[in-house]
């Protein structure tokens, strides 16, 4: 066993006592340990293995986690090393997180129920995703702290003044129903937390991020083989068992990422008539690409589409977005090789004068 790392610790007691402890990480032909070693009051040495295996990323996180849990025992190490997930945070991400474990601990069910129902009804008449109205997260910030003003709104992550403009007074006039027993500004949080419980929070969104982009690299994988066979976009929904918006996001960040999914797209346009076709482009070089419901209401009217055809023409919409921005980049591209090229052009002109 190569030893890779060590760390001793020490525990007073309330008699004047001092218990010492060492925690350590090993590794032998790509297997990492780490052990913990204790003196107990009896003056009994205990071992304990934390974890044994092959991942070095699980590894360093149970060691964070179980060495950070000792540190609020009391123990505190000879050599400090950074073991809480929110010291490595800068200060103001550290202060998000906060706000967002409280949330989380904190939320008011009856008060979050009603903000989603809220939210459901306010992304139906906005014809948008409900987690671009707001998300869960926010939403359980709003239940826990329970903000009477648009200024208290101001003061949640993810709740800016375009947000406020828009929702503030149907957020406050369902808060205003229920009672609160905290206040704003929000700087009483820190101490109202349980480091702990905050630390092991914290490991858990992590893993949960990690999983997460695990599974959306695996999906991406998958979807750029059907891509490669050709496979139809219904088919790829049944493949991936993801929500069309979600496929089209995969798509774009593909896109991206820089990978060619032209022909496919093409492939997919083909089936959009191609005066509609022709009435999205234009709308695009007038407005611009940043949103697609104004590009949607200059090819369509309003009664023309029901919420199903609208989220049909959005998908198709998306592709054609996909290749109008492929296109500008090839003249950006173009035009600054053009420059080039003039450039040189001038600078032999001058040398042959």
């Amino acid at each position: 066993m190569n030893l890779v790392f060590l760390n001793s610790l020490e525990k007073a007691t309330e008699e004047g006592n001092v218990h010492t402890a060492q925690v350590t990480i090993g590794e032998s032909q790509g297997t990492w340990m780490v052990m913990w070693n204790e003196t107990r009051e009896d003056g009994r040495r205990v071992q304990e293995c934390w974890y044994e295996g092959l991942r070095w990323e699980e590894m360093l996180a149970i060691f964070r986690e179980r060495v950070f849990a000792k540190q609020c025992g009391g123990y505190k190490p000879i050599v400090q090393v950074n073991v809480s997930e929110i010291d490595v945070l800068d200060r103001r991400t550290a202060y998000i997180q906060r706000l967002h474990f409280y949330g989380e601990k904190h939320a008011n069910e009856e008060l979050f129920d009603k903000l989603r129902d809220w939210r459901f009804k306010q992304a139906s008449r906005d014809g948008k995703a409900a987690y671009l109205i707001a998300t869960n997260r926010l939403l359980k910030m709003i239940s826990a702290f329970v903000p009477r003003t648009e200024e208290e709104l101001l003061h949640l992550p993810g709740f800016g003044k375009a947000k406020a403009a828009a929702y503030a007074a149907d957020i406050v006039a369902i808060t205003a129903g229920f009672q609160r027993d905290t206040d704003f500004p929000l700087s009483w949080v820190a101490e109202s937390i349980d480091p702990g419980e905050l630390n092991a929070w914290l490991l858990q969104e992590n893993e949960r991020k990690r999983k997460a982009e695990e599974e959306k690299r695996e999906i991406k994988h998958k979807l750029l083989e059907a891509i490669a066979r050709g496979e139809k976009l219904e088919e790829l929904l049944e493949q991936t068992k993801l929500q069309r918006r979600n496929l089209l996001q995969l798509f774009e960040e593909l896109d991206r990422e820089g990978y060619d999914l032209q022909s496919y797209i093409e492939g997919q346009l083909e089936q959009v008539p191609e005066p509609e076709r022709e009435l999205a482009w234009k709308a695009f070089q007038q407005q611009g690409d940043r949103y697609l419901k104004p590009i949607l209401q200059t090819v369509y009217s309003q009664k023309e589409l029901t919420a199903q055809d609208a989220d049909r023409v959005y998908e198709w919409l998306r592709m054609l977005r996909m290749k109008f921005r492929r296109e500008n980049e090839r003249k950006t591209v173009e035009a600054s090789w053009g420059a080039a090229a003039g450039q040189k052009n001038i600078e032999q002109a001058r040398r042959l004068r």
